[in-house]
């Protein structure tokens, strides 16, 4: 049996995720992050996604997307695609990088953007890898808060109250 399709809408915005092979660590080094992020940039640009939120962690990643042209899938399948054949290249690997297809959820824009990005950059300090989410370098939050540079494929525009919000969260609710 086939499988179902994903909804692909102009202009929809998506909570997307995609996990590694066996719950496996996608990422095995400082530079496999640094190459995921640039894929990442490069798929943005080619595919006129606008990226709201990002989180990459070691054996997943949550996006916030917005797609202009209703081009999901075939962005997520260059994405993950080039990155396991980099992946593979690297590191002497052979096969799957990452379990099955991505898992795309369609959201709506004025109502969640906000708890949406929040629960994707905040991934890092509920899975106990950093005790605070400045501390994880590998998501869209030190642009949001405008530690570092925002890059062009990252809108942060519609989210400018994000730090004082998160900053509005109990530790307990952080973690």
């Amino acid at each position: 049996m086939a499988r179902p399709l994903h909804i692909e809408l102009s202009g929809g915005l998506y909570h997307v995720t995609s996990r590694g092979d066996r719950r496996e660590d996608i990422c095995f080094s400082e530079t496999d992050r640094e190459a995921w992020l640039a894929l990442f940039a490069q798929v943005c640009a080619r595919f006129n996604w606008i990226c709201h939120a990002y989180c990459l962690m070691t054996n997943h990643y949550h996006l916030v997307l917005e797609t202009p042209e209703g081009n999901l899938a075939k962005g997520m399948r260059q994405l993950n695609g080039v990155y396991t054949q980099f992946v593979n290249r690297v590191h002497g690997r052979v096969g799957h990088v990452f379990q099955g297809r991505h898992k795309a959820i369609l959201v709506e824009k004025d109502s969640y953007l906000l708890d949406l990005s929040r629960y994707v950059v905040l991934n890092p300090v509920r899975a106990g890898m950093v005790n605070d989410v400045g501390d994880w370098q590998w998501s869209s939050f030190p642009a949001m808060i405008g530690v570092v540079p925002n890059p062009d494929w990252l809108q942060t525009a519609s989210i400018r109250s994000f730090a004082s919000y998160l900053s509005g969260t109990s530790m307990r609710e952080r973690n």
